[in-house]
């Protein structure tokens, strides 16, 4: 019975690849932050490279909560057509 564990094993690690590919430093965050603000001109230690910096933690908070916040309304959560609607 060797066949189901290994078959076991090879789909956990497949499964724990996608999450593992995604993990970044906050150092490297930071670091291809920087090249992408240098990449539109702004110079280190200026205003606008700061405000370059903020703008892109900001967009990214702002993409996790939309992520975090669940699926659109109407998409599963008692929109049309769930326990509403014209079946009901």
């Amino acid at each position: 019975m060797p066949f189901p564990s290994r078959l076991l094993a090879i789909l956990a690690l497949a499964a724990s690849l996608p999450a593992l590919g995604g993990c970044v430093s906050p150092q490297d965050r930071r670091a291809a932050d920087e090249s992408r603000c240098l990449s539109y001109g702004f110079r280190p230690g200026s205003d606008a490279f700061a405000t370059c910096l903020q703008t892109i933690d900001l967009d990214r908070s702002a993409d996790r909560r939309q992520l975090l916040s669940g699926p659109p309304y109407g998409y599963g959560y008692g929109g049309f057509g769930y326990r509403r609607g014209p079946f009901w």
